[in-house]
């Protein structure tokens, strides 16, 4: 079973993992788990190219004759969190962790890249995208930008993300919309700043601001309708550094998480106006930054023959339908959507089992994955390039 040949590689896999735990790196600065990686690969054999997008590493392995190409995705980076978990392996690098179980996904496909190379059961191109900053400033937009698919064309790409909670190696996926698209517009409101004794001789944009945090709730449940998903959440706050001292202005950053364009727009419409109707109606103004004026990801999209690609491997495996098939979309944002807006592709779910949820700090991926993942991948790979 493919079980049994990647099973032989856990202890050193487990090892790859842990020590990719411990040493955390972002933003484009991936530079030691770029050389990791691109180490293992060329142990192994592959064509490895590096520094796509910086630190991006792409790996790959042809077999047989056929001119067809696939692309495996996995994310490299960590997030800007204080680890709390005591591991042994815990992040040596204070304010660094990997609180979402990228180290997990890349040592899956190095898991896979050991399957690959031992049993060459494929026929055609397999290409492994090690990719940086997922969490922030689209590493996957720089890749493309830095020629990702004219130097490595794929007729289809894949990419997973691990979902704790869910019972462990679990497959889900459905076709259509899978990601939301993600916003971050910022409001400032400028009030005039006074004495906390003296209220009525200020603009106090406090006051403007929490009831700016209600009101855009009412976005959801009053503007949108109950069947599109879409979620508003105002993750920050910053204004004023006294309790006697009314301050000039507050800032706010909002995520707006949606799936379709015509909600999305109606969203990034509404914040606006309302951010800019409740600060007036306290005396206020507000400049109010959002969309294109911002920072975004695009929404993503899984294409129906790659979902049902997937969703088949899942089945052969045994898994049942109900469980495999998702109701609607995650309602997190992926990267991944800018490489799916250009090739046919699929993105899911891989089940966790229990822990911490993803973005803890109490947070750690489940090292039995380093199985599941890479036998599914060599399933995946094995079904959509079957040698004759």
């Amino acid at each position: 079973m493919i079980e049994d040949v990647v099973s032989k590689h856990l202890p050193e896999l487990t090892a790859i993992r842990h020590d990719l735990h411990a040493h955390p790196e972002m933003l484009f600065e991936e530079k030691r788990t770029a050389a990791v990686v691109a180490g293992e690969l060329q142990r192994l054999g592959f064509k490895v190219t590096t520094g796509i997008a910086k630190t991006g590493v792409v790996g790959t392995l042809s077999n047989g004759s056929s001119s067809r190409a696939i692309g495996i995705r996995a994310d490299m980076d960590a997030l800007p969190i204080q680890e709390q978990t005591n591991l042994s392996y815990a992040s040596k690098y204070p304010g660094k962790m990997h609180a979402c179980g990228h180290d997990g996904h890349t040592t899956m496909l190095l898991g896979l890249a050991r399957y690959l190379a031992e049993t060459r059961n494929f026929d055609g191109t397999v290409h492994l995208i090690f990719q940086p900053s997922e969490e922030d400033e689209g590493g996957a937009m720089k890749m493309i930008e830095d020629g990702l698919f004219k130097r490595f064309p794929c007729d289809r790409i894949f990419a997973l993300h691990n979902i704790p909670g869910e019972p462990e190696g679990q497959i889900m996926v459905r076709p259509g919309p899978i990601t939301a698209a993600v916003d971050i517009a910022t409001v400032m409101i400028q009030g005039v700043g006074g004495h906390g004794a003296i209220p009525h001789k200020s603009v106090d944009p406090i006051v403007a601001a929490a009831s700016l945090v209600m009101a855009l709730q009412t976005i959801v449940s009053r503007n949108i309708d109950p069947h599109d998903p879409a979620v508003i959440t105002v993750g920050s706050i910053n204004g004023g550094s006294l309790a006697t001292v009314i301050p000039e202005s507050v800032k706010l950053l909002v995520g707006i998480r949606t799936v379709t364009r015509p909600v999305r727009e109606l969203v990034l419409a509404r914040v606006r106006d309302l951010a800019q109707a409740h600060a007036r109606s306290f005396g206020c103004t507000a400049d109010v930054q959002t969309g294109l004026d911002s920072w975004s990801y695009p929404a993503g999209f899984n294409t129906e023959a790659e979902a049902a690609l997937v969703r088949e491997v899942a089945l052969e495996m045994g898994q049942d339908p109900a469980k495999v098939d998702m109701r609607g979309p995650f309602m997190f944002s992926e990267d991944f959507s800018s490489m799916q807006e250009l090739v046919p592709s699929c993105y899911f779910g891989l089940g966790a089992g229990p822990g911490p949820m993803l973005h803890d700090p109490g947070y750690n991926f489940n090292d039995a994955l380093l199985v599941a993942g890479p036998a599914f991948w060599a399933r995946l790979v094995e079904k959509a390039l079957p040698q004759a």
